[in-house]
């Protein structure tokens, strides 16, 4: 009978991993984890600019906006319809008139009926038939104004909706910021045509800095996305000191020429020191030596299916 044993026997009775070294990349390239050209997506005339190059905005900060004079128009005449359609609608008066009115005339019909019975020709066929007449009038006359009730509230929706699409297309002539970075470039200047899809900002990320570099293969190990790294920047009568990230890709693929692997990490750029296009010596770390290994991970996996 096949015995498992327990998962920390199997783990002490494992030879110890020998400690891994340091490894140091002398050169190692600062780049751009994200940038993003942010386009107009209605044509029109370029009203205002808001930023200017070099300024730190948030996602939705407002960056320009087109001349929206038309459709703050249609926005308004939208509004006011709404208001009257909203008034209507709440507005049961013929409905409570017509429900009133039934009452009176059902009311007559069986005083004239009753009367009748008692006395006969106390009232005539004819006075009958009239007044039959007018009570299912006034039956119809609730169902008409209930209808016409159900209508105003129907239009209530359809003018609201026509307010919202206002304002959409007011929206759609602000352009917004998509992410959190710096406006390093802004394209075109008010009173300008704008097209559609035309580039008007370019925004850069510079919170977060992507360090790109290779690395010998032969010092490549499992493990290596997530370990710790330090970045130096050797700038001549200036002293940046050093910035702290992680290892978060390492490529699968040899260079067959230098026998090297293409490898980043992010760094939080503190202060907004560093800059895209700088060169620095990038240090990674080993992992620490209690963290879990990856062949340990994948004999514990292989307990846990027998």
């Amino acid at each position: 009978m096949l015995s498992v044993l327990p998962l920390y026997l199997l783990f002490a009775a494992a030879p110890a991993t020998p400690a891994e070294a340091p490894i140091e990349v002398e050169h190692a390239l600062v780049t751009l984890i994200e940038q993003v050209e942010v386009p107009a997506r209605e044509a029109g005339v370029l009203a205002a600019v808001e930023v200017r190059e070099g300024q730190i905005v948030a996602p939705d900060d407002l960056l320009a906006r087109l001349d929206d004079a038309q459709q703050q128009l249609a926005k308004k005449k939208a509004t006011l319809e709404l208001d009257i359609a909203r008034a209507e609608a709440q507005n049961d008066v013929d409905v409570r008139f017509a429900k009133k009115s039934t009452d009176v005339t059902r009311a007559e019909l069986k005083r004239a009926s009753e009367s009748m019975e008692k006395y006969n020709r106390s009232v005539s066929a004819t006075e009958l038939d009239r007044l039959r007449l007018e009570a299912e009038r006034a039956a119809l006359q609730v169902e008409q104004a209930e209808q016409e009730l159900r209508v105003a509230k129907s239009t209530e929706h359809l003018k609201q909706n026509e307010v919202d699409y206002a304002a959409w297309t007011i929206e759609r002539l602000r352009i917004k910021s998509p992410l959190a970075g710096m406006v390093v470039e802004v394209k075109q200047h008010p009173g300008e045509w704008v097209e559609p899809g035309k580039t008007m900002f370019r925004i850069v990320r510079i919170d977060r800095l992507r360090v790109e570099a290779f690395i010998d293969a032969a010092q490549i190990t499992e493990g290596m996305v997530g370990r710790p790294v330090t970045l130096s920047i050797d700038l001549p009568g200036r002293d940046l000191g050093e910035f702290s990230g992680k290892i978060v890709f390492v490529s699968p693929e040899v260079d067959p020429v230098n026998g090297q692997v293409r490898a980043w990490a992010e760094v939080e750029n503190r202060g907004a020191l560093l800059r895209p296009g700088l060169h620095g010596a990038l240090k990674i770390a080993p992992l620490p030596a209690d963290a879990p290994r990856p062949d340990a991970i994948k004999s514990a996996d292989a307990v846990k299916r027998l």
